[in-house]
């Protein structure tokens, strides 16, 4: 099972460390590939006074560091399709941002890199319609169409995240997850999918509680794995906090997760 787990922002080299420190035991687990993630820039914080983060060259300096400390392989974000090559330098997977999953010319260019590219599945997309950003980067990489074997050979995943629900909220359909399975191995992004975006008066709230219940249903019904954002104490996180799980209690999660998704096979 895969699991892309670390917190949402790099806040400091230590609370970064600290939380790949607690994350060992899971990393450590024969039936993970574990993927530490952390963001060096937080490009679409709602209020342009919110942390965004250390910026590129610092953060992927930071990101240099823990991988070398403790073996992670790493994911994170890409913006601008400039930041392919420098990212390319410490990630293994290069995540495409949900609201630029249909920006083209920001695909080809992780796509240019020898990395697997993880697209987010807009908060606005038809699960059926990302097939065609797929498609973008099977193509880019010689591939000519968009088949799950296709996407497993060429480094193509997808994640999950909910869907726009009124305002300031997401809901996800978990038929969502087995439309896009058809075409692209699946990630399940239990944290952001109970994200209430900007309903947190000038940042966005959310309710971790509900994670627990998404992500085993995601098990259920099948999925290649999982994406959590965590934290040592979410309450005084720069970046989401009221979506993440408390680290030291991820642990027993993902052992239910393991098991639920053993028996769904």
């Amino acid at each position: 099972m895969i699991l892309m787990s670390g917190p949402c922002v790099i806040e400091s080299y230590e609370n970064l460390s600290k939380i790949a420190s607690l994350l060992k035991p899971i990393a450590e687990n024969p039936k993970i590939d574990f993927y530490f993630k952390s963001s060096f820039d937080k490009a679409n914080r709602t209020s342009l006074d919110s942390y965004r983060g250390p910026g590129l060259e610092e953060g992927v300096e930071i990101l240099k560091a823990i991988k070398q400390e403790f073996g992670y392989k790493i994911i994170t974000d890409i913006h601008e399709s400039f930041q392919a090559p420098k990212i390319a330098e410490v990630a293994d997977v290069i995540q495409i941002p949900a609201f630029l999953c249909r920006q083209t010319d920001l695909i080809v260019a992780v796509a240019q890199t020898d990395k697997i590219i993880n697209i987010k599945k807009g908060q606005f997309m038809n699960p059926a319609d990302m097939r065609y950003s797929v498609l973008k980067a099977i193509k880019t990489r010689g591939g000519s169409e968009a088949t799950y074997s296709q996407s497993q050979k060429y480094g193509v995943w997808l994640t999950e995240r909910g869907s726009t629900f009124g305002y300031g909220n997401l809901v996800v359909d978990m038929r969502g997850l087995k439309i896009m399975r058809e075409f692209a191995p699946v990630i399940f992004d239990a944290t952001h999918s109970v994200q209430m975006p900007g309903a947190g008066g000038g940042k966005s709230g959310g309710d971790s509680s509900f994670v627990p219940l998404l992500s085993k249903s995601a098990a259920a019904a099948g999925v290649d794995g999982f994406f959590m954002e965590t934290h040592f104490d979410p309450s005084i996180a720069l970046s989401d906090g009221p979506n993440m799980i408390e680290t030291q209690k991820l642990e027993s999660l993902i052992d239910k997760l393991l098991a639920i998704a053993e028996i769904s096979k």
